[in-house]
């Protein structure tokens, strides 16, 4: 099977959804957790999310849920991975321009 760039598209947007969507959850669930006096899940593991792509679910469950919106370092790491994210995403469409 001959992979055309509509498949890869397709596949990559697939993929950023689920991811979105699983860092909307892990959020929700992490602030519930919090509430109750849970164990928490650990910042590394929300981070990761991020990383993977889920920094636009990040920075709106942050908001939607004001779920760690002042905890450092943690902030300022999130905002590092949205930065080099969109930078990445800058250069990948003067690329595909070019």
């Amino acid at each position: 099977m001959a992979w055309t760039a509509e498949t890869v598209v397709a596949l990559v947007g697939f993929g950023l959804v689920v991811v979105n969507l699983l860092t909307i959850v892990q959020y929700w669930d992490d602030k519930q957790r919090a509430i109750a006096g849970e164990k928490r899940i650990p910042e590394s593991s929300l981070l990761f999310l991020a990383a993977i792509g889920g920094s636009p679910a990040a920075l709106l469950a942050r908001r939607w849920f004001r779920h760690k919106t002042r905890k450092e370092p943690f902030s300022t790491r999130l905002m590092v991975i949205v930065m080099v994210q969109a930078g990445v995403a800058i250069e990948l469409g003067v690329a595909l321009i070019d």
